[in-house]
């Protein structure tokens, strides 16, 4: 389990309630790698665009060790409204898919148990 940071310390936030953000992301880096705060923030921000316009033009995002992103276009396929039974059309779109890797999976695994919390990341 990794130890409170400043940032969670600072915020009241525990283990049982934590969800790990883009400014906490930028804290981390601040303290543990010696950044100052702007360049942290940006440092952040800008590994977050990147992905973000890599998967916008349709190419895959691959992080050693963490996993791949990738974007499927999915067809359009009749939908049913669960009230009425009324068959909806769905629409084709893209969506992104995460799929993590095998050494993400195994820590994942390892580092579980009662007491595993689940952490998400909030891109804006």
């Amino acid at each position: 389990m990794v130890p409170a940071s400043g940032y969670e310390q600072e915020h009241g936030m525990t283990d049982a309630s934590r969800t790990l953000t883009k400014a906490e992301l930028a804290e981390q880096l601040f303290e543990q790698v010696g950044l100052n705060r702007r360049e942290a923030k940006e440092i952040v921000d800008v590994f977050f665009e990147q992905i973000r316009d890599t998967l916008a033009t349709g190419d895959e995002v691959k992080l050693s060790g963490f996993g791949n992103f990738q974007v499927r276009n999915k067809p359009p396929r009749p939908g049913r409204n669960p009230k009425t039974g009324e068959v909806v059309p769905i629409e084709a779109r893209r969506v992104v898919t995460f799929h993590a890797s095998q050494k993400l999976k195994d820590a994942v695994e390892h580092a579980g148990g009662e007491h595993a919390t689940q952490t998400v990341i909030e891109v804006d």
